[in-house]
């Protein structure tokens, strides 16, 4: 298994217009595309004054399949939300391959 992690920092005077727009539009494109299990939103604790920090982590089932996503799909839906987010965000995204799942 495969984390792909977006970290986004949004202007606190767009913040609920993104989240609205992640929760309705982006993130459902994304698990549309079918390369993920599924994905979860999460606010980062600790932010910087004058910004909100999320973290929006996609689990995929491995880095073939990641690569397909990046290749085929990210460029058009990372073009979206610049598109509508211009100026007000800075995004990075990262990869982590998990070793081992520990669940109660």
């Amino acid at each position: 298994m495969v984390i792909y992690n977006v970290t986004v920092s949004i202007d606190q005077a767009v913040e609920h217009d993104w989240l609205g727009w992640m929760r309705s539009t982006h993130i459902p494109d994304v698990l549309h595309t079918g390369c993920f299990l599924e994905c979860r939103l999460s606010r980062v604790n600790g932010e910087e004054d004058g910004g909100c920090t999320y973290s929006v982590m996609y689990l995929v089932q491995d880095q073939a399949t990641l690569d397909h996503y990046q290749a085929q799909f990210a460029p058009q839906l990372q073009q979206d939300h610049a598109a509508r987010f211009q100026g007000k965000f800075a995004a990075f995204r990262t990869t982590l391959n998990v070793i081992e799942e520990f669940k109660k």
